[in-house]
């Protein structure tokens, strides 16, 4: 349910024609990232699209944001991850933003994909975390340092991938506190998302 700034991942599947009707949040940092169709996505601020896989779309409610989330297919369900963040500032003006990270920009490599700032084309989420993307499979390894004063979580979205010397399933997590080093190998059709917490 929390661990540092990261609140909470909710993983959804949505038959055709269903969804989440209208619903309100409030100071709440909603990064959401579709793993296989497509989400259909309304709010109070007046932004409406349908994001797909290697869309991710933040969205920062603030002082207060209404939204809504259907699958538009006729015949596809929607796997998607709905991703809160715990905000570092509380009753700033609700917000919405959408990019693209394509499979070769993740594939053996972790890609930056929500920061605070913004940096390397991420999108900008008002968090102490960053989230990173990665799709590993065979012989690919990522390795990465990690900063005294973090901590990291890791979520196998899909595929099986080895955390650190440990087999991780689909859906599983890892809380690496007091580590050095994540190393992230022996992938199966693996995509991973690892979050560095402040």
């Amino acid at each position: 349910m929390q661990f540092r700034a990261l609140r909470v991942i909710n993983d959804d599947t949505v038959e055709s024609g269903r969804g989440f009707g209208t619903h309100g949040h409030r100071d709440m940092e909603i990064v959401s990232y579709v793993l296989e169709g497509a989400l259909a996505h309304k709010d109070s601020m007046g932004t409406g699209s349908i994001i797909r896989p290697g869309s991710v779309q933040r969205m920062s409610a603030g002082t207060g944001v209404q939204h809504s989330e259907f699958n538009p297919s006729k015949d596809e369900k929607v796997h998607f991850l709905q991703i809160w963040f715990l905000p570092n500032v509380t009753g700033i003006q609700p917000s919405y933003e959408e990019k693209y990270f394509g499979d070769a920009e993740k594939r053996g490599r972790l890609r930056l994909i929500a920061s605070p700032d913004g940096s390397d084309g991420s999108v900008t989420i008002h968090a102490d975390a960053k989230m990173y993307g990665a799709l590993l499979d065979g012989s690919e390894r990522v390795e990465r340092a990690l900063a005294q004063d973090s901590d990291a979580y890791v979520h196998v979205a899909r595929g099986n991938v080895s955390v650190n010397g440990t087999p991780l399933n689909p859906g599983d997590g890892a809380m690496l506190t007091g580590e050095e080093r994540l190393v992230l190998d022996q992938g199966q059709n693996a995509e991973v998302l690892v979050f560095e917490l402040a």
